[in-house]
């Protein structure tokens, strides 16, 4: 289901650095964030070590202390417990069933004073309806003299836009993930999008322990620090990797959306099998294919005895031990947790490959 993106000449950027003396954060980081900001089409950014680190970070810009954050339970594990690292309180969203990303009635319904921060998953890729948060988050703050901090889960995203934008140019903290087998990979490693030239600065101090690294800063000894940090900036060994990464990820990104495309008219009328339906104004990267299947197990099987990987990706959070706590009944999710299945649909997949699968899935199982 999944495959490393390396470019051939990444191991050669990499000897550069190794050869020149500096492997921490320095002209290669520099170097990767300026090409960054012409592909997200944001200048306020910075490079991190991980996606988790980024969404720790975005938390703490975010002012988001005390009270309640929501989130869908549908996600990679590292959302939900960047929120707990921040000593904040999960409050579950239920789950779309056509889209597989949060319920945003749901969301609307429970958002409250006590609400520091919405945690918006752009889960497999499929952005979420951006301008329906934002107003919820409006009429928060109308009803309740507080409008929570938005902040986007873009892991598995690069290369999604909402309204004719990348994410990270609506407003809101977003967050990237450069994580091994991501569209786009350092090795390891994320980026966090600000959407203020304030928490820009505030961000890029905070990702080492709020000193100042950029070129021209005031030597270490004279800086004061004003908001401590941690030790989340990216090395130039890892931002080698990402701009040599970076001259494919548009072709990636381009063939995980043409073999969605196939799946789409292929597979539209398969019965016991339903597909996923993108919010409108939105396009998809497409990080993997989700679609829902009756008798899961037996499909997944089919598959696998044709050579072909699927299966769940991401299951449901909340039924963790660490999170008992926060339990609450969500019957969308419950309805179809059980149904989800991914696709490979990657940039390696040939014509011959997803015509295998689609031939295979609609010979029943």
């Amino acid at each position: 289901m999944f495959k490393v993106a390396m470019s051939e000449q990444a191991p050669a950027a990499v000897a550069d650095v190794l050869a020149s003396g500096h492997i921490g954060q320095g002209a290669k980081v520099d170097e990767f964030e300026d090409a960054l900001r012409s592909r997200v089409g944001n200048p306020r950014l910075a490079t991190v070590n991980s996606g988790t680190a980024g969404l720790q970070m975005a938390l703490r810009l975010a002012g988001a202390e005390g009270g309640e954050v929501l989130s869908t339970p549908l996600t990679f594990v590292a959302t939900n417990w960047a929120i707990m690292a921040a000593g904040l309180r999960i409050r579950w969203v239920d789950l779309d069933p056509s889209t597989l990303n949060a319920d945003l009635d749901d969301l609307a319904a429970k958002v409250s004073p006590e609400t520091t921060a919405i945690m918006v998953v752009h889960w497999a890729g499929y952005p979420v309806d951006l301008a329906r948060v934002a107003a919820i988050a409006d009429e928060c703050e109308r009803r309740h003299g507080r409008r929570p901090a938005i902040i986007e889960d873009c892991a598995q995203a690069w290369g999604a836009t909402y309204a004719g934008r990348p994410l990270g140019n609506h407003g809101n903290l977003a967050v990237y993930s450069f994580q091994a087998i991501k569209h786009i990979t350092c090795g390891d490693g994320g980026l966090v999008v600000f959407p203020d030239d304030d928490s820009s600065r505030r961000g890029r101090l905070m990702r080492w322990f709020g000193l100042d690294r950029d070129p021209g800063a005031l030597p270490r000894p004279e800086q004061n620090v004003a908001e401590w940090g941690l030790k989340f900036h990216m090395n130039d060994i890892s931002a080698a990797i990402g701009l040599a990464n970076l001259d494919g990820v548009d072709e990636r990104v381009r063939r995980h959306r043409a073999n969605a495309a196939y799946y789409d008219r292929e597979l539209k009328d398969v019965a016991g099998l339903e597909l996923t339906r993108p919010v409108p104004g939105s396009e998809p990267s497409y990080w993997v294919y989700p679609v829902k299947v009756k008798r899961r197990d037996d499909f997944v099987a089919r598959l696998a005895a044709a050579g072909i990987a699927a299966g769940q990706l991401d299951p449901r959070n909340d039924r963790h031990a660490c999170v008992a706590a926060y339990a609450e009944p969500l019957p969308k999710l419950d309805a179809v947790h059980d149904q989800i299945v991914c696709l490979p649909v990657g940039w390696w997949l040939s014509e011959q490959d997803r015509e295998h699968i689609v031939n295979t899935i609609k010979s029943g199982w």
